[in-house]
Protein backbone atom coordinates (compact mmCIF):
# COMPACT_ATOMS: atom_id res chain seq x y z
CA UNK A 1 0.00 0.00 0.00
CA UNK A 2 1.34 3.44 -0.91
CA UNK A 3 1.17 6.54 1.23
CA UNK A 4 -1.81 8.93 1.28
CA UNK A 5 -1.14 11.53 -1.45
CA UNK A 6 -3.88 13.81 -0.13
CA UNK A 7 -2.28 13.85 3.34
CA UNK A 8 1.10 14.55 1.74
CA UNK A 9 -0.43 17.52 -0.07
CA UNK A 10 -1.89 18.86 3.17
CA UNK A 11 1.53 18.66 4.84
CA UNK A 12 3.15 20.26 1.80
CA UNK A 13 0.75 23.20 2.17
CA UNK A 14 1.56 23.54 5.88
CA UNK A 15 5.34 23.37 5.34
CA UNK A 16 5.34 25.71 2.33
CA UNK A 17 8.11 28.27 2.72
CA UNK A 18 10.00 26.32 5.40
CA UNK A 19 13.72 27.06 4.81
CA UNK A 20 15.72 23.94 3.95
CA UNK A 21 12.62 21.81 3.25
CA UNK A 22 12.96 18.72 1.09
CA UNK A 23 10.95 15.58 0.44
CA UNK A 24 12.26 12.04 0.36
CA UNK A 25 10.67 8.61 0.17
CA UNK A 26 11.42 6.84 3.47
CA UNK A 27 9.93 4.03 5.56
CA UNK A 28 7.56 3.23 2.67
CA UNK A 29 6.05 6.72 2.85
CA UNK A 30 6.99 10.30 2.07
CA UNK A 31 9.16 12.23 4.53
CA UNK A 32 9.48 15.98 4.85
CA UNK A 33 12.95 17.00 5.98
CA UNK A 34 14.36 20.29 7.26
CA UNK A 35 18.06 20.73 6.47
CA UNK A 36 18.36 16.94 6.11
CA UNK A 37 16.52 15.98 9.30
CA UNK A 38 13.17 14.22 9.06
CA UNK A 39 10.40 16.28 10.64
CA UNK A 40 7.23 14.48 9.63
CA UNK A 41 6.39 11.66 7.22
CA UNK A 42 3.22 10.35 5.66
CA UNK A 43 3.20 6.70 6.66
CA UNK A 44 2.41 3.88 4.26
CA UNK A 45 0.26 2.52 7.11
CA UNK A 46 -1.79 5.73 7.25
CA UNK A 47 -1.28 8.73 9.48
CA UNK A 48 2.10 10.18 10.33
CA UNK A 49 5.53 9.32 11.59
CA UNK A 50 6.70 12.29 13.59
CA UNK A 51 10.04 13.36 14.96
CA UNK A 52 9.71 15.00 18.37
CA UNK A 53 12.08 16.19 21.07
CA UNK A 54 13.07 12.96 22.89
CA UNK A 55 12.25 14.50 26.26
CA UNK A 56 8.64 15.07 25.09
CA UNK A 57 8.05 11.51 23.84
CA UNK A 58 6.23 10.25 26.95
CA UNK A 59 4.14 13.43 27.25
CA UNK A 60 3.03 13.26 23.61
CA UNK A 61 2.26 9.54 23.84
CA UNK A 62 -0.51 10.45 26.29
CA UNK A 63 -2.29 12.32 23.45
CA UNK A 64 -5.14 10.56 21.65
CA UNK A 65 -4.31 8.61 18.48
CA UNK A 66 -0.58 8.33 19.19
CA UNK A 67 1.63 5.29 19.55
CA UNK A 68 5.29 4.47 19.87
CA UNK A 69 7.30 4.20 16.69
CA UNK A 70 8.86 0.75 16.60
CA UNK A 71 11.70 -0.13 14.26
CA UNK A 72 13.12 -3.64 14.22
CA UNK A 73 11.22 -4.49 17.41
CA UNK A 74 12.74 -1.51 19.24
CA UNK A 75 10.82 1.57 20.38
CA UNK A 76 12.42 4.80 19.31
CA UNK A 77 12.49 7.75 21.75
CA UNK A 78 11.93 10.98 19.88
CA UNK A 79 9.63 9.36 17.31
CA UNK A 80 5.85 8.85 17.30
CA UNK A 81 3.14 7.39 15.13
CA UNK A 82 0.00 9.49 14.81
CA UNK A 83 -2.93 7.41 13.58
CA UNK A 84 -5.13 8.72 10.73
CA UNK A 85 -7.88 9.75 13.19
CA UNK A 86 -5.36 12.09 14.83
CA UNK A 87 -4.84 14.16 11.66
CA UNK A 88 -8.35 14.40 10.26
CA UNK A 89 -8.80 18.07 11.18
CA UNK A 90 -6.54 20.76 9.78
CA UNK A 91 -5.90 22.08 13.29
CA UNK A 92 -4.67 18.68 14.49
CA UNK A 93 -2.48 18.14 11.42
CA UNK A 94 -1.02 21.65 11.71
CA UNK A 95 -0.23 21.08 15.39
CA UNK A 96 1.54 17.75 14.80
CA UNK A 97 3.42 19.07 11.76
CA UNK A 98 4.52 22.15 13.73
CA UNK A 99 5.99 19.95 16.49
CA UNK A 100 8.00 17.92 13.96
CA UNK A 101 9.10 20.93 11.91
CA UNK A 102 10.14 22.89 15.01
CA UNK A 103 12.20 20.01 16.33
CA UNK A 104 13.92 19.35 12.99
CA UNK A 105 14.61 23.08 12.65
CA UNK A 106 16.38 23.03 16.04
CA UNK A 107 18.94 20.44 14.87
CA UNK A 108 22.22 21.43 13.18
CA UNK A 109 22.02 21.11 9.37
CA UNK A 110 23.40 17.87 7.93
Amino acid sequence: MGYDEELAGRIRDIALGEPGLSEQKMFGGLAFLVHGHMAVAVSHRGGLLLRVPPERTEELLREPHTDEFVMRERTMAGWLRVEPAGVESEADLERWAAIGLEHARSLPPK
